[in-house]
């Protein structure tokens, strides 16, 4: 069974679309028997996506630092919940537990962590997909900054194409399974 990291907000957002894309990404893994791997809170859209795969029978793993599981912010339904010292930690962890990387709508944290999932792949730490559900348009900025990117020689077109942006699940179950890894990222001195 394969696994799937999915970042997104400890908040549940300010309208119900998000609430609504959280349950239907929860329906999806189970309909393709993903199991979660996410960071193993209660609250917001975090809370709502573990609820519905656990709901729905499937696996929930979460992987939590200590000073968050301090907090009682940990939810306590999980199939397992791996308590790590730290953020750094986490990310690492959940990287390791997955070969699948997704990006729901959430704060700084969730762009720093899929970001990061996108840069570890560039440089050869993993070779697994890395797509953000543009729920809302939420990341339509963002693809603007990749394209940006991309125009000024800073990102690859390759690497642009590995970095999957859209609102339609049917459209990510085709590149989650014609996903090819790019080669590892040379230097030009």
């Amino acid at each position: 069974m394969k696994r799937v990291a999915v970042y997104c907000g400890a908040s549940m957002g300010n309208s119900p679309i998000y609430r609504e894309a959280a349950e239907e990404l929860g329906r999806w893994l189970i309909s393709k028997e993903l199991s979660l791997v996410y960071g193993g809170g209660n609250v917001g859209l975090m809370g709502v996506l573990a609820d519905t795969v656990l709901t729905g029978g499937g696996e929930v793993i979460g992987v939590m630092p200590t000073f968050l599981v301090e907090r009682e912010i940990a939810h306590p339904n999980l199939t397992e919940l791996v308590i790590v010292e730290d953020m750094h930690q986490r990310k690492k962890k959940m990287m390791d537990l997955a070969d699948v990387y997704i990006a729901l709508p959430g704060g700084p944290g969730t762009l720093e962590e899929i970001s990061e999932a996108i840069s570890w792949a560039r440089v050869g730490e993993h070779a697994n997909p890395c797509f953000l559900l543009n729920v809302n348009g939420y990341y339509d900025s963002l693809a603007d900054f990749f394209d940006k990117m991309v125009e000024d020689d800073f990102l690859s077109q390759r690497d642009r194409e590995q970095i999957l942006i859209t609102d339609s699940l049917e459209v990510a179950d085709t590149f989650i399974a014609d996903f090819e890894a790019t080669a590892i990222r040379e230097y030009e001195k």
